[in-house]
């Protein structure tokens, strides 16, 4: 199912049915951490000890939630989370929380956090 663009009841729901797993969630976690650059599938699988097939079947259910985007470089599969994507979900569920207009955390992946930043430099030197 494509993302919403503006977040809706069924979408929201896909999107928690998606994230509703173990590894999904994991998956979905280090993808968050890793930033727009996102993560190869191998080094995803490795880093969550899970295999190649498995982790295939996870991230498609991610995939298909509109959670996170996928790009080809070279021979590899590079996965990133939708950050669109995941600020829509988080606003549609914090929507006029304490009885208010707006209240709602919006993450900017345009700054790096220093975990992100690490990852970047890394990758730099490798």
């Amino acid at each position: 199912m494509a993302r919403a663009k503006t977040p809706d009841s069924g979408w929201t729901v896909t999107a928690l049915a998606a994230l509703a797993h173990e590894h999904r969630l994991a998956a979905y976690r280090l993808l968050v951490e890793a930033g727009p650059a996102g993560i190869a599938a191998g080094e995803i699988a490795e880093r969550l000890g899970l295999v190649a097939s498995s982790l295939t079947f996870h991230i498609q259910a991610l995939l298909r939630a509109g959670l996170v985007t996928q790009r080809r470089t070279g021979r590899h599969v590079i996965y990133a989370a939708d950050f669109t994507a995941m600020n829509g979900l988080v606003g549609f569920l914090a929507a006029n929380c304490c009885g208010q207009d707006v209240c709602v955390p919006v993450c900017d992946p345009a700054r790096p956090s220093k975990p992100q930043a690490a990852l970047k430099a890394k990758r730099r030197s490798a």
